[in-house]
């Protein structure tokens, strides 16, 4: 993960400071400075939080609810030509905190000797913050602790070069496929309400790219499950026969689960091919922008081409022992995918998992045979469907038709005819 615009760079401004323009992919209206006015020779701006509770604040993007996220940046009493000597010798307080994390309170170095209408040269002091994130897209907050009304607004604590590594949560690999998690979307630091808007911003052939987490992305064979009929050999003697077998695979998506969980009608343009209804899923890839996004990434990061559904067939020829029952099983091979469907244009951010069938390693077919259950024998030793013989039981068989195809008419006069209807003489 990274911190965006960490060192404060952008928008590019001019002079030295301060200016109160928002910077680049950071929430708060705050005091920066140049690397120069700041006193930093690593080319990074510095920013002063302000006073009464103002705040610098970003989402951390891609960190996952779990993960453990380490803070890393420095910090340095106020620059501001407008702090006296009081307001700066013993430091300056603020506090840090992270989405489910503690909240810090901080206080930089002092910086004695200061004269109001001085400039200060920066005291700068590296720091660090731990917490594990609480949810998805952490917030990480700054929080001026000034609240001295005396206290000029550009005479408060100062933040420089921010930077954030992760420790990723343990990947569950038990979730099911129909149950792929809650799709989020986001406008840069906000969180939407809803995944209209951001699906919206990727309608359109290259309106958005798809970003996947490789590290939350895996292979895995689904669970089995019978394909065909159990045959039961009920006879004295072993069976020989061949079958064919038909199966298919769809594909998943969390963002048309959200949707279905919110009872909410799908967003057309987010309808991917994950219907299960293999027309509409074949019209859909070669109509939906976001289909075509995800695949073109998929390709480019794995190096294979992606499929949305898949279906064969196999002849299996089965040898079934007296008493015994012969079956097939399949475990299809499948692939997850996670990752983010970022707009190009608005900064929005659709957090999507796709689950589908995997080119990767082939499907299982699994011929099994096994001794009967009760139920099975039970059915084996039940009589077959019999009748009685009211008339003739202990008498010789009438003569045989001789597998002629057509019974002929009966010939012995006031025989009655199989013919429903007779002409009239």
């Amino acid at each position: 993960m990274s911190v965006l615009n960490g060192d404060f760079a952008d928008p590019v401004m001019k002079g030295d400071g301060p200016t109160t323009v928002g910077i680049d992919f950071w929430n708060g209206l705050n005091q920066r400075y140049s690397p120069t006015a700041s006193g930093r020779t690593d080319g990074s701006h510095g920013v002063a939080l302000q006073k009464d509770g103002n705040t610098l604040q970003q989402r951390l993007r891609g960190v996952r609810a779990g993960a453990s996220v380490t803070v890393s940046y420095e910090d340095s009493p106020a620059v501001s030509k407008e702090c006296t000597g009081e307001q700066v010798v013993n430091g300056q307080p603020y506090a840090v905190t992270g989405s489910g994390g503690p909240v810090r309170e901080v206080t930089t170095s002092g910086d004695p000797d200061r004269t109001k209408g001085k400039p200060g040269t920066g005291r700068w002091t590296a720091r660090s913050y731990e917490f594990t994130a609480g949810e998805n897209e952490p917030m990480l907050t700054f929080t001026t602790r000034v609240t001295d009304s005396r206290t000029h607004v550009t005479c408060s604590p100062m933040i420089a070069r921010i930077r954030a590594i992760e420790v990723p949560p343990v990947l569950d690999k038990t979730v099911d496929k129909t149950a792929l998690g809650t799709s989020e979307a986001y406008k840069g630091n906000e969180r939407e309400s809803t995944l209209h808007n951001a699906a919206a911003a990727c309608n359109g052939e290259n309106a958005c790219t798809f970003r996947p987490d490789t590290r939350t992305s895996f292979r895995y064979y689904d669970r089995a499950r019978v394909v065909g009929e159990a045959f039961v050999n009920c006879t004295r003697n072993p069976l020989e026969h061949s079958r064919l077998l038909s199966y298919a695979e769809r594909g998943h998506d969390s963002v048309a689960q959200a949707y279905a969980a919110a009872n909410l009608p799908l967003n057309e343009v987010a309808r991917l091919p994950t219907s299960g209804v293999r027309e509409e899923d074949e019209k859909r890839v070669k109509e939906r922008p976001m289909a075509t996004q995800f695949a073109l990434a998929y390709e480019r990061t794995w190096q294979r081409p992606w499929q949305w559904f898949s279906s064969d067939q196999r002849t299996v020829v089965e040898k079934i022992q007296p008493g015994e029952v012969s079956w097939v099983e399949m475990q299809p091979s499948r692939e997850r995918v996670e990752g983010w469907f970022v707009s190009k244009k608005d900064d929005y951010r659709l957090h999507a998992v796709i689950d589908g069938p995997s080119r990767a390693v082939p499907d299982r077919l699994l011929q099994r045979t096994g001794p009967m259950s009760e139920a099975e024998k039970q059915r084996c030793a039940a009589a077959r469907p019999m009748t009685t013989t009211p008339v003739g039981a202990d008498a010789p068989a009438s003569s045989s038709d001789k597998g002629l195809f057509r019974i002929p008419a009966p010939t012995t006069p006031g025989a009655r005819s199989v013919n429903r209807s007779m002409p009239l003489e």
